[in-house]
């Protein structure tokens, strides 16, 4: 647990405020918002003094939590030593590259829930967070705090997160600048503390008048008047203006200082944090230790940092002032001792505070030689948005005449979802004439690699084949390898796989099968993460052709890879998780992939890669064209060629089942636009047209699995309105047996109720995989009924509850489902909720009774 601050010893107590502070316990959330020096931090610190028996976890938010494995990381290393109930958080999914990432906040949430007591977390600062994607998935997790967790947001600014659904439903308690304002009485105990002699009623509502009742403010006037005989004749001197009261308040502080003390003050201001080791660095001193025991002793505006035994800080505003005089008395005098600085973090192994000093004090070419040489140590901890940041800090100017520091940001803001700006960063790189061949060929090959955030397939298909030409063509050159992301082998594997995936895309899933197969299949090793990547597109591939034995291996084969190398949290397996739900889909037991279906669009939304969301988007309108999950809604860019002919098909399904088919469309080869062009003549009985309409298509070759079957249930209801019965029938069995092998259900609901009817009539045969098929019913069947519950149970619920009969454990659950056994543990505690029972045996009692689930139900384990 964190060590929670201690108050300075002229902190004033504040009981009205602490009180606001206790009632708010009662609420998931607690928001404490006002400028810098308003008295937020000590307040908290007060008042978390009170709680006694109650853990607080004190996180003081810095620059560094924009990146959000860092603060998981962090928030997780203080949850885990609190108790058993937070255990299993180390082990809990990794923090995507953009955000928290869903499955780390519901691992969150379930932990929370089985601490079972009262436990308090304090976001303090939580202003210096700019990753807005961090802040709102912070915010999202408020939403999923059990009764006995509670958050504290303080901020400078207002985060502007909607906070009028908390005040409706929780009475959020929210203190502000006019709360934390000392009035005279509180501004006079506060000044009598620092002068250490009674202060008049007077001069207290003076410094109140110049002050507002600002906090620091108070505190400096205190701190001035220490060293002043008459208050009065001081106030009077310094009445002109706010700025100027603190100008001089800096000076008269400082210069109440011996020389040794001012300089090491100022020395230290450039720094964020400082230890006793790095204060005789950087400052000097013989002694930090001491020296940093007499600031404490002194009220010297310096504070331990929460959570980093050994670690100190200025206030920021007196940090503000120092450095003020330190530029003021010396313009190179910062950059010397951040260099100083820098030399010490390195020596001391910590390379993040080396390349922050370096980058502070503007020696753009020395932190670009250290991100690139030692940056990989970062990255390959999953901190790829820290190292974004670095490279980000440098002025565009320095990183262009850096090819190779601007080629590797530009990676590194596609792998944290910023890939328009990526994409503008390598156009200008291949445009350059000049450009080092070994970084063209990097470029190259990773404006391929957009295929997968951005739309239009068809030119990153052309990028790719042209980084392929480069890369066969470079010759034994070396091409540098930029933090362990650019040899030559990996450049071919991502080039190669860029191509693949914008086969798909573009709905050329043979070629796309093809291409991704040959990968799979060349000699040598594939980099691990790229591996789970093509294993998981090429399911996918194969599962939207129909070829699902194949692609169910392909998935689990990748997902089990991901989690062998702890990546199942990472953007990686995301097509495997949608291959997953996609072949639950097809056949014809959606909610059995809802877990896939989540966890696929939330590891693609974690860095935007908008076209597998799209993916996921047109799975779920399969599922409910009229109303897919909000969580599947569809990304605002347009969508690849493959997802719009399935959308558009789904919404020429729904026309024709509403009894008013579409206008056939001008589709010349095979899709399923044009197999609902088919449906909706053979709805109307043209059957002249609908004939004539697939004799016009070119078929592919071979034919797919799931278009042979639509063929053949074409045919099969083309040749029944022509009541050729006998030609029916056998059309529908060659459907079936193709089907059969795959367990595809979906296509027969597609074509239709009168195909249905169809298949229930047939005399013989198929007896057990037709009855699956009339089961099953396909995707639009009705939902169970929970007429009974208060709260209805999600997709991912009822996909957990169909398992609880198997007697599986939460542990075997989750390595079914390829999720975290915390994911599973909150779905389950849900699940109990909303059914009212209080155990496994219990629920499956009462789902029984709200035919949610079958007596003799069982899950389906195979």
């Amino acid at each position: 647990m964190s060590v929670l601050r201690i108050a300075p010893p002229h902190a004033v107590d504040r009981p009205t405020l602490r009180n606001r502070l206790d009632v708010g316990m009662d609420a998931p959330l607690t928001l404490v918002v006002a400028p810098a020096g308003s008295g937020k931090s000590v307040l908290l610190t007060q008042w978390a003094s009170t709680l006694d028996t109650v853990p607080v976890v004190w996180l003081e938010m810095t620059r560094a939590d924009d990146d959000p494995v860092s603060l998981s990381r962090r928030l997780v290393g203080e949850l885990v030593p609190l108790g058993p109930g937070f255990a299993d958080l180390a082990l809990a999914p990794a923090a995507s590259s953009v955000g928290l990432g869903e499955p780390l906040l519901e691992a969150l949430a379930a932990s929370f829930a089985q601490f079972a007591e009262k436990v308090v977390v304090i976001f303090d600062d939580l202003h210096r967070v700019t990753n807005g994607a961090v802040v709102t998935d912070l915010w999202r997790l408020v939403d999923l705090l059990p009764s006995n967790a509670h958050f504290i947001f303080s901020s400078r600014v207002d985060l502007g997160l909607g906070w009028s659904r908390h005040r409706l439903q929780h009475g959020l308690v929210e203190l502000r600048q006019a709360d934390l304002a000392f009035d005279a009485c509180a501004a006079s105990e506060v000044l009598t503390r620092i002068t250490r002699r009674p202060i008049d009623a007077n001069t207290a509502e003076s410094v109140v008048e110049h002050t507002e009742g600002w906090a620091a403010g108070v505190q400096l006037y205190g701190l001035g008047l220490r060293f002043r005989s008459d208050p009065a004749q001081f106030l009077d001197a310094l009445a002109d203006s706010e700025r100027l009261v603190i100008d001089y308040l800096s000076e008269e502080v400082l210069d109440a200082q011996c020389g040794s003390r001012r300089d090491a003050l100022l020395a230290l201001s450039v720094l964020d944090e400082f230890t006793p080791s790095l204060i005789e660095a950087v400052a000097g001193v013989d002694d930090g230790a001491a020296f940093l025991a007499d600031l404490e002793k002194e009220s010297m505006f310096v504070t331990a940092v929460a959570g980093k035994p050994g670690s100190y800080r200025f206030h920021q505003l007196f940090r503000d002032l120092l450095r003020y005089r330190l530029r003021a008395m010396d313009a190179d005098a910062e950059g010397s001792l951040l260099l100083i600085a820098s030399r010490w973090y390195l020596a001391h192994g910590e390379i993040e505070p080396a390349v922050g000093a370096l980058l502070a004090a503007r020696h753009w070419d020395d932190a670009i030689d250290l991100i690139l040489s030692r940056g990989r140590e970062v990255y390959e901890r999953g901190q790829t948005a820290t190292v974004a940041r670095w490279l980000g800090a440098i002025p565009e100017h320095h990183r262009l005449a850096r090819p190779d520091a601007q080629v590797i940001y530009a990676i590194l803001r596609a792998m944290s979802g910023d890939a328009l700006v990526a994409e503008a960063i390598v156009r200008e790189l291949l445009a350059e004439p000049d450009l080092d061949a070994g970084i063209r060929v990097i470029a190259q090959s990773y404006f391929a690699g957009l295929v997968q955030f951005l739309p239009h397939p068809d030119v990153y298909l052309a990028a790719g084949r042209k980084a392929l030409e480069m890369l066969a063509d470079f010759g034994d050159e070396d091409i540098p390898d930029l933090l362990n992301l650019t040899d030559r082998v990996k450049l071919d594997v991502f080039a190669r796989a860029s191509v693949g995936r914008a086969y798909f895309l573009l709905g050329d899933t043979r070629n796309a099968r093809r291409y991704l197969g040959e990968l799979l299949a060349s000699p040598g090793p594939v980099y691990a993460p790229y591996k789970v990547h093509v294993l998981g597109t090429l399911a996918l591939a194969e599962a939207w052709d129909g070829h699902l034995r194949r692609a169910a291996a392909l998935a689990d084969e990748a997902l089990e890879m991901a989690r062998q190398l702890e990546l199942l949290s990472h953007p990686a397996p995301a097509d495997a998780y949608l291959a997953r739900s996609l072949i639950a889909i097809k056949r014809g037991e959606p909610e059995s992939g809802a877990f896939a279906l989540h966890e696929g669009y939330q590891r693609a939304a974690s860095n935007g890669r908008t076209q597998l969301m799209w993916i996921a988007h047109a799975e779920a309108r399969l599922v409910d064209p009229d109303s897919a999950e909000s969580m599947t809604a569809a990304p605002s860019t347009p969508p690849p060629p493959l997802v719009r002919d399935a959308l558009e098909a789904i919404s020429r399904r729904q026309q024709r089942e509403a009894g008013h088919p579409a206008p056939p469309s001008n589709a010349a080869t095979w899709s399923r636009v044009a197999y609902e062009d088919i449906a909706g003549l053979l709805a109307v009985g043209d059957t002249a047209s609908a004939r004539a309409r697939m004799e016009r298509l070119t078929l592919p070759d071979p034919l797919p699995p799931s278009v042979f079957i639509d063929v053949k249930l074409l045919s099969a209801w083309q040749a029944s309105l022509q009541r050729r019965v006998p030609e029916s029938r056998d059309f529908l069995r060659s459907a079936l047996l193709v089907a059969e092998r795959e367990q595809l259900v979906q296509p027969f609901r597609r074509a239709g109720n009168h195909v249905m009817g169809l298949v229930r009539e047939l005399p013989e045969g198929f007896a057990g995989f037709r009855r699956l098929v009339l089961e099953r019913g396909g995707m639009s069947a009705p939902s169970p009924s929970m007429d009974g519950l208060a709260e209805p149970l999600t997709a991912r619920e009822l996909e957990l509850l169909a398992y609880l009969p198997s007697r599986l454990t939460n542990a075997e659950l989750a390595a079914r489902c390829f999720v975290s056994l915390n994911t599973v543990k909150t779905h389950m505690a849900h699940i109990y909720r909303k059914l009212g029972t209080p155990g496994r045996d219990a629920a499956i009692i009462r789902a029984r009774e709200l035919g949610l689930l079958d007596a003799a139900e069982i899950a389906r384990i195979g």
